[in-house]
């Protein structure tokens, strides 16, 4: 693969799975060429062989965000491979068993917080100079962040966390890349139908300790949302979207 300047090129982390995969193939569609990121290479493999048959163009990369030199040697390949970086979408993310807070062990809280803030930040960090430093200047950046970025589920104090931490550096990448040309936004989601969320079909515990089979949507809603945010010129930014099955427990009281 060659750098060209006509050439959209996109990142997407978590790719293997979920929303990740959802959303790569989106991006692929759209015509970027769509590096693929995640710890698990075989299901990156596959992805990109699906895209070259296709003749779209794909680079999977075994990738631990929680690592500083594992998530430089992605970026290093992306700027060796392409020259720039036009859209990242930061989606990696785990959460942690939904038990009691005092039941928790510290390790659970780190395995969260490590990939969620600290990779999520690891990543930023690493888009943000590439962005800054290539010609022509800027790019945009898409956080996954979730609506427990904004309302917690019962005992789910790690996951919650780390996302109002993501709301935070979402944030502060919008404002402190305004002089570089770099938008910065995130998409709030609420249960898209994935293996991740599968158990929103077989009850969750609510608010008042009911369990309860939960509303789900079809994951291709979130791929058009970010299609959309990654659509739109560097004078515009969605700086926060909440993308949510309808009915779901969210706007309501618990």
């Amino acid at each position: 693969m060659s750098s060209s300047s006509a050439l959209k090129v996109a990142l997407v982390t978590g790719a293997g799975s979920g929303i990740g995969r959802a959303v790569a193939l989106q991006l692929l569609k759209d015509g970027y060429a769509v590096v693929l990121a995640g710890r698990r290479l075989e299901p990156l493999v596959e992805l990109a062989e699906q895209a070259k048959a296709a003749g779209q163009q794909a680079l999977a990369v075994s990738t631990d965000v929680r690592d500083a030199a594992s998530v430089e040697a992605l970026f290093a390949q992306i700027e060796g491979t392409f020259g720039r970086l036009d859209v990242s979408f930061n989606n990696a993310g785990i959460g942690a068993p939904a038990v009691p807070m005092d039941e928790l062990t510290v390790e659970q809280w780190k395995n969260v917080i490590d990939t969620n803030v600290t990779g999520m930040f690891l990543c930023v960090r690493a888009a943000f100079g590439l962005m800054r430093r290539q010609v022509p200047q800027g790019g945009r950046i898409i956080n996954n962040g979730s609506i427990s970025a904004h309302t917690p589920r019962l005992f789910s104090s790690p996951y919650t966390s780390s996302k109002h931490a993501v709301l935070g550096l979402t944030k502060s990448t919008s404002l402190d890349g305004r002089q570089y040309n770099i938008a910065c936004g995130q998409i709030d989601i609420g249960n898209a139908l994935t293996e991740m969320t599968d158990r929103m079909t077989k009850g969750v515990l609510q608010a008042d300790g009911e369990l309860q089979v939960e509303p789900t949507m079809n994951v291709q809603h979130v791929a058009d949302a970010v299609s959309y945010m990654a659509s739109l010129p560097l004078s515009a930014n969605v700086l926060n979207m909440t993308v949510m099955a309808s009915s779901m427990p969210f706007v309501g009281r618990g």
